[in-house]
């Protein structure tokens, strides 16, 4: 399994005022700046490529292999915002990309929910599920980032299960009814979390450590935090998405690959 590294990223404590209690703890909130980069997989077209050719796609594809992201935080809840960007070369939106990208993402620790808003294809849905479970194995390896100390995790998560949201076109190969024919891909995690802001939460889907999870490597995709802002004097409100069609994961999922056969039958019949 390939795993892209890139070097650690300064995280700036701007404010510190950390509670002494359980009680005072309860109240503890702030933001945190996360940074996502993914290797570039060719497959077996990188082979036939040209050196060039392939700086040619990275660069095209630089807003999907590289984002930044904003955590809001408190004890209980989380949102999760991907920070948009304009593309270097055209001068627009990622429009194909959009449709496979990540949506604001609600969780709620307590209630164990989790709900995000996703938009495909002009359609806005609403997706509400539990989160995802991880049996994250606690070691003994530590390193500081950005001057907290972090410990290290892994787990093993189904690969479907992460990109639930996204697609790839061998997906509609992978999607047989046949389930005892279909091998099972797994994604190695690997999360760096901190005790020092003690609450359960993290980017993405990860979460349920007993600290911060301030990086995370998972399959060719790290994302690592920046920066982290607590208790700032002007606290977000933290609120779920609320507009869509209400929806589960499992059928989101199945919305976009049947979508997408859809798509490519068509195109195979007009070049018929």
């Amino acid at each position: 399994m390939k795993i892209f590294l890139f070097p650690l990223l300064l995280i700036t404590l701007l404010q510190s005022d950390f509670y002494s209690n359980d009680s005072e703890t309860q109240e503890l909130q702030g933001r945190a700046y996360y940074f996502s980069m993914s290797k570039l997989e060719l497959g077996n077209w990188g082979a036939r490529m040209s050196e060039a050719q392939k700086k040619q796609i990275k660069a095209r594809l630089k807003n999907r292999l590289e984002k930044t992201f904003i955590l809001n935080f408190s004890s209980k809840e989380s949102l999760f915002v991907e920070e948009e960007k304009v593309d270097a070369i055209s001068g627009a939106t990622d429009s194909w990309g959009s449709n496979f990208a990540r949506g604001k993402q609600y969780k709620n620790i307590l209630e164990n929910s989790l709900v995000q808003a996703q938009e495909f294809y002009g359609k806005r849905f609403l997706v509400k599920d539990k989160l995802q479970d991880f049996d994250w194995k606690i070691g003994n390896d530590t390193k500081e980032i950005g001057g907290y100390t972090c410990f290290k995790a892994t787990a093993i998560v189904p690969t479907q299960e992460l990109r639930w949201y996204n697609f790839e076109w061998s997906d509609l190969s992978n999607n047989s009814t046949d389930t005892s024919e279909k091998d099972i891909q797994l994604t190695q995690v690997e999360a760096w979390y901190t005790m020092q802001i003690p609450l359960q939460t993290g980017p993405a889907e990860f979460w349920g450590l007993p600290g911060l999870i301030l990086e995370v490597i998972a399959g060719n995709t790290t994302i690592l935090c920046s920066e982290i802002i607590i208790n700032p004097k002007e606290k977000e409100k933290i609120t779920a998405p609320d507009k869509g069609t209400k929806i589960n994961k499992d059928d989101y999922r199945s919305t976009i690959v049947n979508k997408m056969l859809e798509m490519r039958n068509n195109r195979g019949r007009r070049r018929g």
